[in-house]
């Protein structure tokens, strides 16, 4: 069996992405909870609420490049976690063929807004190599914070080949808002009974997985929430 490939030091995992009706998220999640365990950092009702902002260009680039299915992308976000602005994380997610990779560092909340306005100097010579890679796509690229996106994740975890299986729910996005700290900010609803089902393991899906994830009517494809929030605006 081939390793899983390393990009920049991080471990690449594989991921599936199906889109799901409500109904079907149901059926499976009380399939999956007699086998796999709760995310521990989860709300007592078991999800936990995340809001993120995408980068792209005018060209919009990195939609672009999901849509043509590109073996080769990059995608930069700043992410929150159940409304905690003290608690951002500036996350890069690249796919290399069949793989994928997620790099991040914290960020403050100053810095996001100095990001926000256009305040980029500063990233060039950050000792953060995440900030300073950000810095060079702004540049080259004419990246800014276009969009946030809102949903709620449910996550289930097995330990042999360090599954996790997340359900997306509730997708809303702000159009054309990035202003991602605040918590007033207008957001639209995209398609209330799309459930995006995540699975992201290692080398191997264990046996066990593989059969109960066999769900009726699963359309396979590679639908991303910012794919979503972008068909709104």
């Amino acid at each position: 069996m081939m390793k899983a490939q390393s990009l920049n030091g991080i471990q690449g995992r594989r991921e599936i992405k199906h889109e799901m009706t409500k109904m079907d998220c149901y059926l499976l999640r009380n399939k999956l909870k007699h086998y796999m365990e709760i995310d521990p950092h989860a709300k007592e009702n078991g999800t936990y609420s995340i809001r993120s902002v995408y980068f792209d260009n005018f060209d919009n680039k990195v939609m672009n490049q999901k849509k043509e299915g590109l073996f080769e992308r990059d995608k930069f976000r700043v992410r929150l976690y159940d409304s905690n602005v003290t608690l951002l994380n500036l996350e890069k997610k690249s796919k290399r063929n069949n793989l994928t990779y997620k790099q991040k560092c914290s960020i403050t909340a100053a810095e996001y807004e100095k990001i926000r306005t256009g305040d980029i100097n500063w990233m060039e010579t950050d000792a953060r190599t995440l900030m300073q890679d950000l810095y060079w796509q702004m540049t080259m690229l004419q990246l800014k914070p276009l969009t946030v996106v809102d949903y709620e994740r449910e996550v289930f975890i097995y330990k042999h080949g360090n599954v996790r299986v997340t359900f997306d729910s509730s997708i809303r996005t702000s159009l054309r808002n990035n202003d991602v700290l605040n918590p007033h900010i207008a957001m639209v609803d995209t398609e209330p009974d799309v459930v995006i089902l995540e699975v992201k393991y290692d080398e191997f899906l264990p046996n066990v997985i593989k059969q109960l994830l066999q769900v009726s009517d699963m359309r396979a494809g590679a639908y991303s929430k910012y794919q979503i929030s972008r068909m709104y605006g």
